[in-house]
């Protein structure tokens, strides 16, 4: 048995450099053993990288075995309620937003927007089927999902322009929610008494007007933006 003279760890027969500190090993008196087997692996092994459909796949049947248990619970745990539907409906919506983008990388904006969508509406309407709510889904929930539908892709199509722009993204963003909220008591107001009288949504409308104009400001004086990023970064 030897050890190395630098760090003192104990060195194999096999070893010719310390395996610690790499120093050379010398032992005039036992020649370095180049028969033997090296204690330990010589090439670095790498794991093959998971694929796309394997995650799909493990991901299906993770989902697949939730919504059919929950299904068969519901049998004979409260069955005169449709409980699992909406535990259904989730796992659906899941699969459509997860599983599929792993599958096809390269959907365009407008069909992933549609089926993003599509899933929404599923899912609400198996809510609806449970609660008995064919009229409300029909005059309100269909409504509000295909506002913030299209809402999503005017936003999704802006971000792609100005991606590289944080602050302008946090514009966008902010905008889209006032935006949106006002689709939202309009439809309401609409469904439940035939008229429009915006309140709630004009004053987070105003406050998102107010942030956004500080942003914009930002944005468009080359002053004001590179202080804003040098106080980000430091």
């Amino acid at each position: 048995m030897s050890y190395c003279v630098h760090c003192g760890v104990e060195l194999d027969a096999t070893a010719n450099v310390c395996p610690l500190c790499h120093t050379k090993v010398v032992d005039p008196g036992r020649p370095v053993d180049i028969q033997s087997p090296k204690p330990f692996p010589t090439e670095r092994g790498e794991v093959p990288p998971i694929t796309k459909g394997a995650v799909a796949a493990a991901i299906t049947a993770m989902l697949a075995c939730v919504a059919v248990g929950c299904g068969l619970l519901n049998l004979f745990l409260k069955p005169d309620r449709g409980w699992s539907l909406y535990v259904i409906g989730a796992t659906i919506m899941l699969w459509l937003w997860i599983v599929l983008p792993l599958l096809f990388r390269k959907l365009p904006l407008l069909l992933r927007s549609v089926i993003n969508v599509a899933a929404i509406g599923l899912y609400v309407y198996l809510m609806s089927v449970d609660l008995n709510g064919w009229s409300w889904y029909i005059g309100l929930a269909v409504p509000i999902i295909l506002w913030g539908g299209a809402v999503w892709l005017l936003l999704a199509l802006m971000l792609r322009v100005y991606r590289r722009s944080v602050i302008s993204a946090a514009a966008i963003l902010i905008g889209s929610l006032g935006v949106f909220l006002v689709g939202v008591e309009f439809l309401i107001d609409r469904w439940l008494t035939g008229g429009v009288d915006l309140s709630w949504s004009l004053v987070v409308l105003t406050i998102c007007v107010c942030t956004v104009i500080p942003l914009v400001i930002i944005r468009h004086i080359p002053a004001f933006r590179e202080e804003v990023r040098r106080r980000f970064h430091t």
